[in-house]
C-alpha cells in the first residue's frame, strides 16, 4: 500500500505522474466535468489541527471523484480511548485512505504503520507534502519548468520549507532558504537531503535583499505557526527585517510572483501591499490543493477502482 507521509515517498517520475493527472482532471474541471473516477472510495480525515484549506479541499476533491469522506476530530477519541495502533486497524478496515493533521511527524509514521489503508500527511511539524507538491504545480503553471528556476523562501524554515525544499530537489529547481540566524532549516533535515539528492541546489542565507535578487518566486510563511505562539514576541523581533514587503519585492527580477501557503499575519511577514498585488499567487496557490490532491489520492486509489 502506498502511503505519502513526505516527498521522500516519491520519485520525480511520480510527481510528473500526480502532475499529469492534475491537468487532465483540473482541465475537465474548469469545463464543467467532474469525473467519478473513484466511486465508492471513503476518505476519512484524521485531524488534531484547525484547518481551512486542506479540509475542504480534500473533502471537496473526494466528493468530485464520486467518493465520499468523514471527519474525525476529538469526539473520535484518536490518542485518548485506545491505543493509535488499534485505533487504525479498526478504521482502516472500514475506509481506502487516511489523512492525518497531526501535531506530531511521529503520528502519522504510527498510523502508517498499523494502516492497511493508504496513508497521506496533511500537515504535521516536521513535514507538509501536499502543500509543496501544490505550490510547485502552482509555479510550474506561471514559469514553465521549474529545471533552472529559482524559489526564494524567506522566513522560518519549518515543515513547509522542509517540504518544499525535497520538492526542489526532485524537480531541478534552486532553492535559497532565508532565515535570521538560528531559524535556518535544521542541519540534520540539509544532511539527509544532500545525501538522498546530492544534486539538490540549495542555499542557506540571513541576506533577504541577496536572496531575491535571482528569484523567480518569492514565499514567505508566519512567524509563529499553531503551537509558537508563547514564543510570538520574540519571533516578532527575530524576524522584523524579514517581511516580505513593496522594497523586497522590488529587489526581485521582473515577474517574480509572490506565494504564501496561508493563512497570512497581513502587517507581519507580508503586507497588503504585496499579498494583495497582480504578483500574488496565492489565490490560485490554495486553490490547487484541491486539484492537486485528486492528483495524489488517484495515484494512491486508482489501481483499486473498478
Amino acid at each position: 500500500m502506498r502511503h505519502l507521509i513526505t516527498l521522500e515517498d516519491v520519485s520525480s517520475a511520480e510527481i510528473e505522474t500526480i502532475y499529469a493527472i492534475t491537468e487532465d482532471l483540473k482541465t475537465k474541471f474548469l469545463s464543467g466535468i467532474r469525473e467519478p473516477i473513484l466511486p465508492g472510495r471513503m476518505m476519512a480525515l484524521l485531524f488534531e489541527k484547525q484547518s481551512l484549506r486542506t479540509r475542504v479541499s480534500f473533502e471537496a476533491c473526494m466528493t468530485h471523484l464520486g467518493g465520499g469522506s468523514i471527519l474525525l476530530g476529538d469526539d473520535a477519541g484518536f490518542g485518548k480511548r485506545e491505543s493509535i495502533a488499534d485505533f487504525t486497524r479498526v478504521l482502516s478496515e472500514m475506509v481506502d485512505v487516511i489523512v492525518v493533521r497531526s501535531k506530531k511527524h511521529s503520528t502519522v509514521e504510527e498510523v502508517a504503520k498499523y494502516s492497511k489503508a493508504a496513508v497521506v500527511n496533511g500537515l504535521t511539524d516536521q513535514s507538509h507534502p501536499c502543500q509543496a507538491l501544490a505550490d510547485l504545480y502552482t509555479l510550474r503553471e506561471h514559469v514553465g519548468s521549474l529545471k533552472g528556476r529559482k524559489l526564494t523562501w524567506v522566513g522560518d524554515g519549518n515543515n513547509v520549507a522542509m517540504s518544499l525544499a525535497r520538492g526542489c530537489a526532485k524537480l531541478g529547481m534552486a532553492m535559497s532558504v532565508c532565515s535570521p540566524p538560528g531559524y535556518e532549516l535544521p542541519a540534520a533535515f540539509l544532511e539527509r537531503l544532500l545525501k538522498q539528492s546530492p544534486d539538490a541546489d540549495v542555499t542557506i542565507t540571513n541576506d533577504p535583499t541577496e536572496a531575491v535578487t535571482d528569484a523567480d518566486a518569492i514565499y514567505t510563511d508566519v512567524w509563529a505557526s499553531m503551537g509558537q505562539e508563547a514564543e510570538q514576541a520574540q519571533r516578532m523581533k527575530d524576524f522584523a527585517a524579514y517581511q516580505v514587503n513593496a522594497k523586497l519585492m522590488a529587489a526581485a527580477p521582473q515577474g517574480a510572483v509572490f506565494m504564501h501557503c496561508l493563512p497570512a499575519k497581513r502587517g507581519e511577514e507580508v503586507t497588503d501591499e504585496v499579498i494583495d498585488s497582480p504578483a500574488s499567487v496565492v489565490v490560485p496557490q490554495a486553490g490547487n490543493r484541491m486539484h492537486v490532491q485528486k492528483g495524489i489520492l488517484v495515484w494512491l486509489l486508482g489501481s483499486q477502482a473498478g
